[in-house]
């Protein structure tokens, strides 16, 4: 169930919230609402920082309705072995990356270079984390950035590691949470992450950020989402619809690990765990794929479209069994077919979870890390110097529980 909230023109909710749903309910009580924050579009960002108790309310509200769908998506899913096998293998890779996860965990509650839970729309997910540069001495580039789950469980602060990274380098990084399956379908989703960068687009500049330098990055399910949405806005643009952010706005994009055909990929899914039924239903049915699948979409999108694209960047590892790395080269070719800037860029014997997880958590020079900082600083002499010069970060996991939750994970 939906809920629509009507927003005044001071920001507050001019009416009560339609609906009678727990997501309803959700929305009057939650302290991170759109009732009690401004709006999304209303062109000012609220810099103050929230009280602990709001912090715990909000966990608490988004405790149980992530507890909610949970239980809804368990209907879903069952109880079969492959499930279990694999819920099993995700909490012994979690355990094992512990050390570095707590350390991210305190940096993501207690950081004041941290902004969470800005509010971008009137969903319950529609919120993003701002991860903001120390001592930046003028407006600073821009990452919006989507993040990966399997479109089941997608959260914002799994971001946290790579906008600690990137914020270090002087970059401003805004993750965006977007609704998951059940709570939503496809389409919501690539919603949501639309709407999270026009905010990205039209607001940033309150938080320091530079309007005229923001990338797109999207990691596994969430390169998909991102690369639906950054196509969705360049054809709309193509075809005169009215938009709230441009395609022009963005200068590169970025995709991790993604998936890009979604008919090549449902039978490999299903062999992986994500069971066919379940992921049509995200996907809104088999005859939706096509619409959801930018690879064939970029083949039939109008030649202005396709002019209005960014340079696009994919980055997949050759040993990633989660989402082959012939999905980014499809899509890379299908790119350069069609007439767009498209990069190819592969990681030899790098798994899925290698590039976004245990390197970063390995310390030292993260390749994937300097690939994406030296394309965002390319034209800025200051900023290469500092890289050149930047202290490698500290190693946050020992090698041993790395190498062992590489072969345990899950993904």
């Amino acid at each position: 169930m939906k809920a629509e909230v009507a927003v005044g023109v001071g920001g507050d909710a001019a009416e009560e919230v339609e609906g009678s749903g727990e997501e309803a309910a959700f929305l009057r009580r939650s302290p991170s609402g759109s009732l009690r924050r401004r709006a999304a579009g209303d062109g000012c960002a609220d810099m103050r920082r929230p009280s602990f108790r709001s912090d715990v309310e909000h966990a608490a509200a988004e405790t149980y309705l992530v507890t909610r769908l949970t239980l809804t998506l368990l209907q879903y899913l069952g109880l079969g072995s492959r499930w279990i096998s694999k819920f099993l293998a995700l909490g012994f890779y979690a355990i094992l990356l512990m050390p570095g996860f707590l350390q991210v965990g305190y940096y993501y509650f207690f950081s004041s270079q941290v902004r969470r839970s800005v509010v971008y729309g009137e969903q319950p997910r529609n919120r993003l984390d701002l991860y903001l540069p120390k001592d930046s001495k003028g407006p600073s580039p821009v990452v919006a950035f989507v993040t990966g789950g399997a479109w089941i469980i997608g959260y914002k602060a799994w971001g946290a590691l790579l906008g600690r990274r990137l914020a270090e380098r002087g970059i401003i990084v805004a993750c965006i949470d977007y609704r998951n399956f059940p709570q939503g379908t496809i389409s919501d989703m690539v919603r949501d992450a639309s709407q999270g960068i026009s905010f990205v687009c039209n607001n940033i500049s309150s938080y320091g950020g530079d309007p005229n330098q923001i990338y797109l990055i999207g990691q596994s399910a969430g390169a998909h989402i991102a690369a639906c949405s950054l196509l969705d806005q360049a054809i709309k643009e193509a075809e005169g619809e009215a938009i709230s952010w441009s395609v022009s706005q963005i200068k590169t994009y970025f995709g991790l690990s993604g998936g890009y055909n979604m008919s090549n990929l449902v039978d490999h899914f299903h062999e992986r765990g994500l069971y066919r039924r379940i992921f049509l239903s995200i996907m809104e049915g088999e005859q939706a794929l096509w619409r959801f699948s930018p690879e064939i979409v970029v083949k039939e999108a109008s030649v202005k479209a396709i002019s209005l694209l960014p340079p696009i960047i994919l980055f997949h590892g050759t040993d990633d069994y989660s989402i082959p790395p012939s999905a980014s080269k499809t899509f890379a070719d299908a790119l350069r077919s069609a007439g767009a800037q498209a990069k190819l860029v592969l990681y030899e014997g790098k798994t899925h979870t290698d590039l976004f997880i245990q390197d970063p958590l390995r310390g030292g020079r993260d390749e994937l890390i300097e690939n994406i900082v030296a394309v965002i600083h390319a034209d800025d002499p200051i900023a290469r110097a500092n890289d050149a010069a930047a202290p490698r970060p500290r190693r946050l996991v020992p090698e041993w529980q790395l190498q062992l939750a590489r072969k345990i994970s899950p993904f």
